[in-house]
């Protein structure tokens, strides 16, 4: 499941940022060419993680060689560029690309990710401001590389939480387990993506003049589809070499992607418990579950589950017209790509995050009403308290708009505004 997540980022925002490149052209492509390699080392270094025992201090430096070679020579490329006319894009990646340091950092490796991430968000603002006008291929570009670092970041929280796991009994070879690949071929030009006629963007240019947008510029990209992850797919899964990212087949512009059905999934994996591609099933039940097991719903519509007992967590993603109810949590319960999903918690439950989401009615027990709720990029929620002892529910709705003015200080002050629309 490691090496398919790392291969989905290749496959997805990562193989975004490489067709830009090779489109921008000149040092761009030239760099992107010593990052392609970088990223491919790593995939080797994840898929020797997965197969070994964790190696010896003085052998992890010889196994990191190709993938640390790589940042150097990305780093050597930009400062013998100067005067380069792309030189803030060369910045932007020398100065975030040591985020695929993450493999040597515990326990939290996340957080050196997103603080490689904003030390490119200087360059990655510079490049937003300066092309905006001219060329919108350069504002996409920036895009796919910051949704790189922001999808890798996710792939650590879910595969390597506390550090890189090392999965095998057997000892680690004293030297990198394979060369990097050699770079793909120059892929075709990516269609056009300028913006709108009326320049609009979908009537978010004027946030484009702004320096710091932070994660905002990662709106415009496109998501893997579930058809091209290969670890939801296992038909992608075309061999045994694990170093080589898969490429998303072509599709015409226009036209949409063809779901194909799915079989549905209802099993135990390991601490895991994995139900994908349910639909109109109205009877799940997760009974037996312990402590530290995590349940994960995938693409499911128009379904329940019942998760009984005290377990870790709760992750919802890409759901249409579900509902969960369950007894304890003690981690979270996450929401992520959903529409009109539903939740119920019959005894305790510290967080519940929500993300990308589009309807969402959070009903609590008396136990959980000091819960804290997270929640980004989502609208239409609605938590629901206990009134009484009757079954009866008071409904408050999350704000979803606010209003931000500079004070006095020269910082900023946010509240929440009610909607007059």
């Amino acid at each position: 499941m490691s090496v398919y997540g790392f291969q989905d980022i290749l496959s997805g925002p990562f193989a975004q940022y490489l067709q830009l490149s090779a489109k921008i052209g000149g040092d761009v492509a030239q760099q992107a060419e010593f990052v392609n390699k970088a990223f491919n080392a790593q995939l080797a270094f994840i898929q020797l993680a997965s197969t070994s025992s964790q190696p010896t201090q003085t052998q992890l430096p010889n196994l990191l060689k190709p993938t640390s070679d790589q940042i150097s020579a990305i780093q050597e490329f930009r400062e013998k560029h100067r005067t380069s006319p792309f030189f803030n894009h060369l910045s932007a990646i020398s100065e975030s690309v040591p985020a695929l340091g993450w493999v040597c950092v515990s326990p939290t490796p996340g957080p050196h990710v997103k603080e490689m991430n904003d030390a490119g968000q200087f360059y990655t603002n510079r490049v937003l401001k300066d092309w905006k006008e001219k060329d919108a291929t350069h504002v996409e570009w920036a895009r796919s590389w910051v949704q790189t670092l922001s999808e890798l970041q996710q792939y650590i929280k879910q595969h390597h939480t506390t550090g890189l796991v090392w999965a095998g009994k057997t000892a680690p070879p004293s030297g990198p387990a394979a060369p990097p690949p050699p770079p793909p071929p120059v892929l075709p030009p990516v269609g056009d993506m300028s913006l709108n006629a009326d320049g609009s963007d979908d009537g978010r240019s004027a946030l484009f003049a702004q320096i710091n947008r932070g994660e905002d510029i990662t709106k415009g990209l496109k998501r893997v589809t579930a058809e091209m992850q290969t670890h939801k797919n296992p038909g992608l899964r075309t061999g045994p070499a694990p170093f080589k990212a898969p490429t998303a087949s072509p599709v015409a512009p226009g036209a949409k992607p063809v779901e194909t059905a799915k079989a549905p999934v209802f099993n135990r994996d390991g601490k895991k418990w994995l139900i994908e591609y349910q639909k109109n099933n109205r009877d799940l039940v997760v009974d037996g579950a312990e402590m530290n097991n995590v349940v994960y719903v995938f693409k499911c519509e128009n379904s329940t589950i019942n998760v009984k007992g005290k377990i870790n967590s709760i992750f919802l993603d890409s759901c249409k017209k579900c509902a969960v109810v369950f007894d304890t949590v003690v981690s979270s319960i996450e929401f992520v790509n959903c529409q009109s999903v539903q939740m119920q918690v019959l005894g305790h439950v510290p967080t519940i995050s929500i993300d990308k989401t589009d309807g969402c009615q959070m009903y609590l027990s008396e136990k959980s009403k000091n819960v804290e709720i997270i929640s980004s990029k989502s609208s239409e929620m609605n938590v629901l308290l206990p009134k009484g002892t009757a079954g009866d529910f008071t409904e408050h709705p999350i704000p979803e708009q606010f209003k931000t003015t500079v004070n006095g200080n020269g910082g900023l002050s946010t509240i929440c505004v009610e909607s007059l629309g």
